[in-house]
C-alpha cells in the first residue's frame, strides 16, 4: 500500500522502448512511482533495474494489451499493492502502413487490435479504480495520424482516429475529477517504422521520417499534462517537429 500521495502511481503501456520507455524514464526521474508494461520483459527489467539504481520507484509487468484479461489483471495488480492507480498512459501502439492495394489484412487487424482495442481495454480496466478513489487520468498516445491521411497511412490513420474519439468520449462521459488527455506525435526517433513490410511503404519512410524529435519530447508533453492541478484538464496536445508540416 502506497501512503505517499504527493507522487503518482503510473502504469505505462508499450514502455519496452520509445515513447512509452522514455515516458517511464521522465516520470520516473520527476518522482512518480512507475509501473512499466510491455511483451518484452527482458527490455522491461533492464530498464527497471537502471531506475531503480538511480533511486526512482520502478518496476515491471509483462502486458499484451490486445488481451482484455491480461490488461484488467494488470490494472487490478497495481491498485492492490499500492492501493491506488493514478495515471495510465495507453501508448501501446503499431504503425504498420501499407497501401490498400497491398491488401495486407493481417497486419490491419493488428493494428486495429494494438492501438484501438487495446486502449479501449485500459479504459475498461482502470475506469471502475477511477470512479471508486474518486479521481484519475488516462493518457492516450496517439499520432499525428488522426488528423490527416497520407499515402500508405489509411488504416493506421483510421486507428489513431478511432483512439482519439474513445479519448474524446470518455473526456465528456466522465465527471471532471477523471482527467482525459490525448498526445498525438509527429515523427518521432522509435522503432516503429522498422516493422513496416510494404516496400512502398517503407520507401515512404524515409524520407518522411528524416526530420524526427527525439521520444523525450512527447515524454514531456505527458508529464506536463499530469503535472497540472486537479481542475486542469489538458485534453489534447500535438508534438511534432518544426519542419514537419
Amino acid at each position: 500500500m502506497d501512503t505517499d500521495t504527493t507522487r503518482k502511481i503510473v502504469l505505462v503501456t508499450g514502455a519496452s522502448s520509445g515513447i512509452g520507455e522514455a515516458t517511464a524514464r521522465r516520470l520516473a526521474a520527476q518522482g512518480h512511482h512507475v509501473v512499466l508494461a510491455a511483451r518484452r520483459t527482458d527490455r522491461l527489467d533492464a530498464v527497471v533495474a537502471e531506475l531503480r539504481a538511480a533511486g526512482h520507484g520502478a518496476e515491471a509487468r509483462t502486458l499484451d494489451v490486445t488481451r482484455r484479461e491480461d490488461v484488467g489483471a494488470v490494472v487490478d495488480g497495481v491498485v492492490a499493492e499500492h492501493g491506488r492507480l493514478d495515471v495510465v498512459v495507453a501508448n501501446a501502439g503499431v504503425m504498420l502502413l501499407s497501401r490498400l492495394d497491398a491488401l495486407l489484412l493481417e497486419e490491419w487487424d493488428r493494428m486495429l487490435d494494438v492501438n484501438v482495442r487495446g486502449l479501449y481495454h485500459a479504459v475498461a480496466a482502470a475506469l471502475p479504480h477511477f470512479r471508486a478513489q474518486g479521481g484519475g487520468h488516462l493518457v492516450s498516445v496517439a499520432s499525428v495520424g488522426a488528423h490527416e491521411v497520407v499515402p500508405t497511412s489509411a488504416i493506421y490513420s483510421a486507428t489513431k482516429f478511432a483512439a482519439w474519439a474513445v479519448a474524446e468520449g470518455l473526456r465528456q462521459e466522465s465527471d471532471p475529477s477523471i482527467r482525459v488527455t490525448t498526445v498525438s506525435p509527429g515523427v518521432t526517433e522509435s522503432e516503429l517504422a522498422d516493422h513496416i513490410t510494404d516496400p512502398d511503404a517503407a520507401a515512404f519512410m524515409v524520407e518522411y521520417r528524416r526530420r524526427a524529435i527525439p521520444a523525450d519530447a512527447v515524454a514531456r508533453a505527458v508529464a506536463f499534462a499530469i503535472d497540472q492541478p486537479a481542475d486542469v484538464d489538458v485534453n489534447e496536445v500535438v508534438v511534432r517537429p518544426a519542419g514537419q508540416r
